[in-house]
């Protein structure tokens, strides 16, 4: 077995965090790092105490919604979303986060931060996310490109809500997407 470097090791562990989730379509496990320790973990998964798809079903298979859309359906709280909530403000600034997962199938599934998830990735001061991409492969994000994307993202979209173009519950106004 080949020694990884700390990148797979860290993606892996996210790996093994995605398989706690109780999503019926697609596991993320998400690892908060600085200094070369662990100091937050998630996956993503409804809030404590709530019923999950698990237990029950799924609301979106039933509406046969794709996935990366309709999270205004969905009961769960995002891998990245809940590492932030388990760890310390103090630990997180400066970080990275490694975030990684695979569908139903058990194949790997790109794991870019939704919007919204980015909005609260910016706000814990980690400096840089790394994903594992469908091919096994990680990717890097400089947290700081998301600032001005989104500011970007919101000009653009207060433009188009005062001329007009944008209308109540546009699809490519849609705070959460994958």
């Amino acid at each position: 077995m080949e020694r990884p470097d700390k990148t797979m090791y860290f993606l892996r562990i996210a790996l093994a965090v995605a398989a706690r989730s109780t999503c019926l379509r697609r596991k993320f496990g998400a690892v908060i790092v600085k200094g070369d320790t662990i100091v937050g973990t998630g996956y993503n998964g409804p809030a404590k105490g709530v019923i999950n798809c698990f237990e029950v079903g799924c609301i979106k298979d039933e509406l046969n919604l794709p996935s990366g859309e309709a999270y205004d359906l969905c009961p769960a709280v995002h891998a990245e979303e809940n590492a932030i909530i388990n760890s310390n403000r103090e630990d997180r600034i400066g970080a990275k986060l490694y975030i990684a997962g695979y569908d139903a199938e058990g194949n790997y599934t790109k794991a870019i931060p939704c919007r919204r998830c980015r909005r609260a990735i910016i706000n814990a001061g980690i400096e840089e996310v790394i994903i594992l991409d469908e091919d096994g492969k990680p990717l890097r994000f400089d947290v700081k490109k998301w600032v001005e994307e989104d500011t970007n993202w919101y000009l653009k979209a207060l433009e188009d809500a005062r001329s007009g173009r944008l209308g109540r519950g546009d699809k490519n106004y849609s705070g959460c997407k994958r």
